[in-house]
């Protein structure tokens, strides 16, 4: 394409030079730039991309994007517009032919549930006749074609060059998981979205946010910004959880008509008559359109607040009842999401990416309700994230398992002990129990690796660094009947310690230490 056409009704820009170039490629990192680049110099936090101009330049850039003119190049057209995000996601939708203009778009925003969710929203665009492609945490992909996740939603260059892909395979519509992250630096902007689902907001990324208020903003966007109806497509919906207190924060932007959902109150959406079991969710969903029984393989409340959201996207896209049914009753797992290691032993062994208290809480609470003995939790905190969580997480696993086997996560340049010191200190806050030997200054036993050589008669925590061992230990120690959750790496199949990603995968090695197992 043209630049011209690139930049016909961009809003807010100053053009300098010849807009006749052909821009072959669009790329905001200057090691990427060639012949016929259109290069978007974008302000960070680290770095400030107008910097890095003249090297975009000397490597072949055609043409450049810019807010401040003081670093405008010499001898090729430049475009000055207010901001470069925003610009770069227009831009970089109309590039690859504004892929989700004709084709729906949904879009999951909150702090969990969103992978779930965009799986079985997947499943009822299936059952409806529409075959979708998924775009989140664990991939971009449609049917055979897969393409690697960089970020839960990568920059807008990346995201428009994905949709253009999936839709050349054969997509009909489009799901994606939309970060917090991403709606704040603006990468979705350029998307035609036709419904958004907010499913809750709970702390988590405030080392980015600074703030629940300012985190609350970002996922605001999607539903005061990207959902107001425009020409190409009139008919915009929201679907928003009121079981969480910000819903209704959520609701009150929305610059389209919301639909509600939620497993307490009137909402448009709602359960009824629910039972919950080892075997899964099984009850009546109420809608605008009508009701129908459901049954689901899915454990939890959460589960079904998931389901809830779903349906409700469903109802927003005016897909039949029988599809949404369907659906749901047709998806059975999701990768990393409770996801069983199965085992000859008796142990009921789950794999799962909660990594956030209220996810941690979500998923043990349900296992409390299931759980026919003990429970045994192995999990840890990423380093150079948000640490204000580190304690809140401790309580919850400690106070709500038998045994937490407190390990490392994906520490990168932080020292594994001094997160697994900031878990510790917030199990200690747990309320006293009555003190004997070996007892911690908190409510939990503190047991020493040697002492579980024995067993685990009390309630209890243990603090083991490397986590192929905490595995290893988990398996050792569960008995036929108890459930083991593996929390916090989910899909993961990797490790970052320091600044380097080696392979390690919960499923896998749980699959080898219960291979192990002699008893």
């Amino acid at each position: 394409m043209t630049l011209q056409q690139l930049l016909e009704n961009l809003p807010d820009i100053e053009i300098h030079g010849d807009t006749s170039v052909n821009i072959g490629t669009l790329t905001c990192d200057s090691r990427k730039a060639g012949a016929g680049t259109l290069f978007f110099a974008l302000p960070g936090t680290a770095a400030d991309g107008h910097s890095y101009i003249a090297k975009a330049v000397t490597a072949g850039a055609t043409a450049v994007v810019l807010e401040k003119d003081q670093f405008a190049p010499d001898g090729i057209p430049w475009i000055k517009v207010r901001d470069g995000r925003a610009a770069m996601g227009l831009i970089s939708s109309r590039f690859n032919g504004d892929p989700t203009a004709c084709r729906p778009l949904i879009g999951i925003t909150g702090t969990n549930g969103k992978t779930t969710t965009t799986y079985l929203i997947e499943a009822i665009l299936a059952a409806a006749g529409i075959p979708a492609a998924v775009l989140g945490t664990i991939s971009y992909r449609f049917g055979d074609r897969t393409i690697a996740a960089s970020h839960t939603t990568p920059e807008s260059t990346e995201l428009q060059s994905a949709f253009r892909q999936l839709g050349e395979a054969g997509a009909k519509a489009f799901v994606m998981e939309v970060s917090s992250h991403a709606l704040e630096q603006k990468r979705v902007d350029g998307c035609h979205f036709d419904v958004g689902v907010f499913s809750n907001l709970t702390r988590d990324h405030l080392d980015y946010h600074g703030t629940m208020e300012s985190y609350l903003g970002a996922k605001q966007r999607l539903f005061s910004e990207l959902l107001r109806p425009s020409a190409e497509k009139p008919l915009r919906r929201a679907a928003v959880n009121m079981d969480d207190p910000y819903g209704s924060a959520i609701a009150a932007c929305s610059s389209c008509p919301v639909i509600t959902y939620g497993i307490r109150g009137e909402c448009d959406v709602r359960p009824v008559d629910t039972i919950s079991s080892v075997n899964g969710i099984s009850g009546t969903l109420v809608t605008p359109k009508g009701s129908f029984r459901f049954s689901s393989k899915l454990l939890g409340s959460f589960n079904l607040s998931n389901i809830l959201a779903a349906a409700t996207a469903g109802i927003g896209l005016d897909l039949p009842l029988e599809a949404i049914k369907s659906g749901i009753e047709n998806h059975t797992t999701v990768p990393g999401r409770m996801e069983r290691v199965e085992n000859l032993h008796g142990v009921t062994c789950l794999v799962d990416y909660a990594h956030t208290g209220d996810a941690l809480e979500n998923v043990l609470s349900t296992l409390k309700e299931i759980a026919t003995a003990r429970i045994i939790t192995v999990f840890g905190c990423g380093g150079d994230r948000d640490n204000g969580k580190r304690p809140i997480m401790g309580r919850i696993a400690a106070d709500m398992s038998d045994l937490a086997i407190v390990t490392s996560d994906n520490p990168r340049t932080e020292q594994p002990a001094t997160i697994l010191s900031q878990i510790r200190a917030g199990i200690l806050e747990l309320p006293p129990r009555p003190q004997g030997e070996g007892w911690g200054e908190g409510g939990v036993r503190e047991y020493s690796l040697d002492e579980l050589a024995g067993g685990f008669p009390e309630k209890g925590f243990v603090m083991q660094e490397n986590r192929r061992e905490a595995i290893l230990l988990a398996v050792r120690l569960a008995k036929a009947g108890d459930i083991i959750l593996l929390a916090g790496k989910g899909h993961e199949d990797y490790q970052i310690i320091g600044t380097t990603k080696q392979h390690f995968d919960d499923r896998e090695e749980a699959a080898k230490a219960f291979a192990e197992k002699t008893d």
